[in-house]
């Protein structure tokens, strides 16, 4: 049977990938802290205050686009999943005050497992527009969905023209 394989990869002829099971595994990072970005305020033709607060975690969505399969895995802050052969490691998710089920920013690392554990992805992922900083991995996609476990307490301005400082 194993030879099969091989012989028809080597005539050139299509070969069926097997299906892999994708294992998902939590494991516990140190949360990231980060500060509040400062914009100068001479340099704003037009300002738009959002406050935002922090959630507990996020809804992530992986895709193995080999075999197709899709897997929705809940992630908290500080925490860390692995999706097939990456590590996915969650900072923050934060959403707007107003408006919790209106949008999501989380900002995620993740890593090829594989080799050296080389960083494939870092940077804040945006729910609305998932193309706008998206992972860009040849077998796997990973995305947010929304912030879970909303904590009302911790509310963080995205800008320094709201005065809380």
């Amino acid at each position: 049977m194993r030879n099969l394989g091989l012989t028809a990869l080597l005539l050139g002829l299509p070969v069926m990938a097997q299906a892999q099971d994708i294992q998902i595994e939590m494991l516990e990072i140190e949360p990231l802290k980060y500060e509040t970005l400062k914009i100068p305020l001479g340099d704003v033709k037009s300002e738009s205050v959002v406050a935002a607060t922090v959630g507990k975690g996020a809804l992530l969505r992986g895709l193995d686009k080999l075999t197709g399969q899709v897997a929705d895995f809940e992630l908290d802050n500080g925490y860390s999943v692995n999706f097939g052969t990456l590590r996915v490691d969650m900072a923050q998710c934060r959403h707007p005050s107003e408006n919790p089920n209106g949008d999501a920013f989380a900002f995620l690392s993740v890593y090829e497992e594989q080799g050296a554990g080389t960083n494939v992805f870092q940077g804040w992922m945006i729910a609305s527009s998932p193309a706008l900083s998206a992972l860009d991995h040849a077998r796997y996609d990973v995305w947010v969905l929304r912030c879970t476990g909303l904590d009302q307490a911790e509310a963080v301005s995205t800008s320094e023209g709201d005065g809380n400082e």
